[in-house]
């Protein structure tokens, strides 16, 4: 199921314009409860062992931190609209009340990574996330070298990735990335990648009932898959474009973005150190529809 945007791009140009001023104000109440717009200590490593990976760290490792802009992105942050957060085991403990309160209103967490390798603080943070009223959702970190799309497929959906109409779950995410351990493709051909990302695709929606959401990036996706245009009819989109742009560089063959991560050192009460920020393109009550599958 592909959410549409909420607003139509020339308007989310007029309310990005009209809106800097609005942002600074939302900066600045952020900050008075706990938040600061200066980036925090950085507790995700750029160098990661296999099942320490995280969202973005192949972008990280293979394209770099754009540090001209990431750190400065302070009042051009997106911090209007629907916003939500993803962490794994690198954020430690979770104060979710407070990370609530801050008006984060989703996030994913990491569930799984490969084929045996599970987060340990995934059964920490999926039911206290839930608790406080977090829309949430799960993330399998692919290794398209180690197995086959289905068998990590069928692995996440029975260690986290599972889905339920409750109105606080999302559906789970396929993070497909530069390889952080080694060569930026896997190894893999891009006729190979497209079979190994729908096979993923297909197990997990007999498992679910539901469309993974694919998390990559423009670069990753354009190379690897060689442009692919076959998942933007079946898989919603978030695109991990850290920049101080209005709106971020989407992969060849999607039409639109359902979340941007718009930094990687985002700061949100209630978490030490960084966190990645995300915007959701739409209202809640789409994010709601998304979660619901209707």
């Amino acid at each position: 199921m592909q959410v549409l945007p909420h607003l139509s791009r020339l308007g989310r140009r007029t309310a990005t314009a009209l809106g800097v001023l609005g942002a600074a104000l939302a900066l600045t109440a952020t900050s008075a409860v706990g938040a600061n717009a200066a980036p925090q200590p950085d507790p995700q490593p750029l160098t990661v062992k296999p099942g320490q990976a995280y969202m973005g760290v192949g972008a990280r490792i293979h394209e770099g931190v754009p540090a001209a802009e990431e750190p400065s992105r302070g009042l051009l942050a997106p911090t209007d609209g629907v916003q939500g957060i993803d962490v794994s085991n690198w954020q430690g403990s979770i104060n979710w009340t407070s990370v609530r309160n801050a008006g984060i209103q989703f996030a994913w967490m990491k569930a799984t990574e490969g084929t045996s390798y599970k987060d340990p603080r995934f059964n920490t943070n999926y039911p206290a996330a839930h608790g406080a009223g977090v829309i949430r959702g799960a993330y399998h970190f692919a290794l398209p070298n180690t197995s086959n799309g289905a068998t990590q497929a069928a692995y996440f959906a029975s260690n986290g990735g599972g889905w339920s109409r409750d109105n606080l779950t999302l559906p789970g995410v396929l993070d497909i990335e530069h390889n952080p351990y080694g060569a930026m493709c896997y190894g893999l051909s891009t006729t190979q990648m497209r079979t190994w990302i729908n096979d993923f695709y297909t197990t997990y929606k007999a498992r679910t009932s539901r469309d993974v959401v694919i998390y990559t990036t423009a670069s990753w996706w354009n190379t690897c898959t060689g442009n692919w245009t076959g998942m933007s009819a079946k898989s919603p989109l978030w695109v991990a474009h850290w920049t101080s742009a209005a709106s971020p560089t989407i992969p060849v063959g999607f039409p639109t973005w359902t979340v941007w991560q718009y930094t990687s050192t985002g700061s949100v009460p209630g978490i030490s150190g960084n966190v990645d920020r995300n915007q959701f393109n739409g209202s809640r009550d789409r994010l709601l529809a998304l979660a619901n599958n209707t």
